[in-house]
């Protein structure tokens, strides 16, 4: 959710009310819009007590890009491609600049970004401070495996210029360190060639858990992107009932094959933003249950070669505007693990609990995971990981309380860019390198100038 005003604007920043895409825990922050590099030194050397963090979009679920009583600076003031070499497809991007104006600006001259989470309504910078992933992760990694080297503005007023060469310490810091490491100002990145703006998707109705899973891993290497819709209030022997799409970009040739005449084009669509009337309660067990019921029974039960457009395969939920509020004024979580191969049997379980505890998600996908790189806070390690969304309503935080630490003895992790409510003496076992990323922030912000809700939140500043 973009911020929302609190009290008149002033000459030295907006006070407004900021919110994550959960809209659980609004705070009022002085937002601040720098336009060039040295307001943004000079933002954040006159940081008060309360200290200064970047804001992207807003997309993040819980508090990471909001600062009660502080500064936030809105990264967006600062967007663009510096330079691109689209022979190489190696651009230098500021880091206020979305994906989805990457995606308007490249596709159609041949150009993908590396890794697309499920929203393309993400800045650059907010890629990097949640190192964020896709459904491409079982092959690429994520965002910044991708990064060939970015300038961060420290603590001290400094910029450094980073790469997994020079500097890694600071750099791997920076990669999913939420932002409290310093102000990413442009980041260089190897783009993905693409043939075409279609994807090839094929697509499996799985009629439980095992055949889903079965079928995720057998593919692995055979396609490049991989995502499983779960039913999470099916039970019993439907425990786990999914739609799985997997995919790749197709070629020239293959659009054109199908009658389409402009294999490059890009267009995007987005519905009005819906009103934020809705009720709390809503989302509930009946309506949850019909729609997942409709989802499942509508999608083909072996489909073969379809053709689909960016928009329809990565983001659809973008099409419809702040559609967050649909959850009402009390919100939501978005609660995603990951865990080991070793611990896959955490998924059933897992699912097993929320289901019985007849928890309403319609939003919930299970995803393959690939090796983890050197970030130090950084959320995927190899195997499987679950996302699902759930409104709040009371009896929440005992179920997930249990839930994390059964998280944590599988030898998994809570994603931080989605989390609003893990317990702080969790995140030293989830993030065995946390010591070692304390000491990198220690020496680039000694004064502790980068501080948001969340690294309040979870000991982090």
């Amino acid at each position: 959710m973009s911020a929302v005003p609190d009290r008149s604007d002033g000459p030295n920043g907006d006070r407004r009310l900021l919110r994550g895409w959960g809209r659980t825990a609004p705070a009022t922050s002085t937002v601040l819009a720098p336009e060039s590099e040295a307001a943004v030194r000079s933002a954040v050397l006159d940081a008060g007590e309360h200290g200064v963090i970047a804001r992207g979009l807003g997309r993040s679920y819980g508090d990471p890009a909001q600062n009660a009583g502080g500064s936030v600076i809105d990264a967006t003031a600062r967007s663009g491609i510096v330079d691109i070499d689209l022979r190489s497809g190696v651009a230098t991007i500021l880091a206020g600049t979305s994906l989805d104006d990457l995606m308007r600006w490249l596709v159609p001259l041949g150009w993908f970004v590396p890794v697309t989470p499920g929203t393309r309504i993400v800045t650059v910078g907010g890629a990097i401070a949640s190192d964020i992933h896709g459904k491409n992760h079982h092959l690429k990694g994520s965002w910044c495996n991708h990064v060939l080297s970015m300038r961060l503005l420290d603590g001290h007023g400094e910029v450094r210029d980073l790469s997994p060469e020079r500097d890694p310490e600071v750099f791997w810091a920076t990669a999913g360190g939420m932002g409290l490491t310093g102000i990413v100002l442009d980041a260089t990145v190897q783009l993905q060639a693409i043939g075409s703006s279609r994807l090839v998707v094929d697509s499996d109705r799985a009629a439980d858990l095992d055949a889903v899973m079965a079928m995720m891993v057998d593919g692995d290497e055979d396609y490049d992107y991989s995502v499983a819709w779960i039913d999470v209030m099916a039970r019993g022997g439907h425990l786990g009932r999914s739609v799985l799409d997997r995919g790749r970009f197709a070629t020239r040739d293959e659009v054109l094959a199908s009658g389409d005449r402009r294999p490059t084009d890009y267009a995007t669509h987005m519905l009005p933003s819906l009103p934020d009337l809705f009720p709390s309660g809503l989302v509930n067990r009946l309506s949850v249950k019909a729609f997942n019921e409709l989802w499942f029974r509508k999608a083909p039960e072996r489909r073969r070669d379809a053709l689909m457009s960016i928009e329809a395969f990565f983001h659809p939920l973008d099409m419809v505007g702040d559609w967050n509020r649909v959850y009402g004024q009390r919100g939501f979580i978005q609660w995603q693990y990951v865990v080991p191969d070793e611990s896959s049997d955490f998924v059933r379980r897992s699912l097993e609990r929320i289901s019985g505890a007849g928890l309403p998600s319609f939003l919930s996908v299970l995803k393959r995971m690939g090796p983890a790189n050197p970030g130090h806070l950084s959320f995927p390690i190899s195997g499987w990981t679950l996302t699902i969304d759930i409104p709040v309503a009371a009896g929440l935080d005992e179920l997930f309380d249990d839930l994390d630490r059964e998280v944590l003895d599988a030898g998994g992790r809570l994603y931080l860019a989605k989390d609003s409510r893990v317990r702080p003496e969790l995140l030293g076992g989830m993030y065995p390198r946390l010591d070692e990323w304390r000491d990198v922030r220690e020496r680039v912000d000694p004064h502790h100038r980068f501080r948001s809700d969340m690294g309040r939140r979870l000991g982090l500043v």
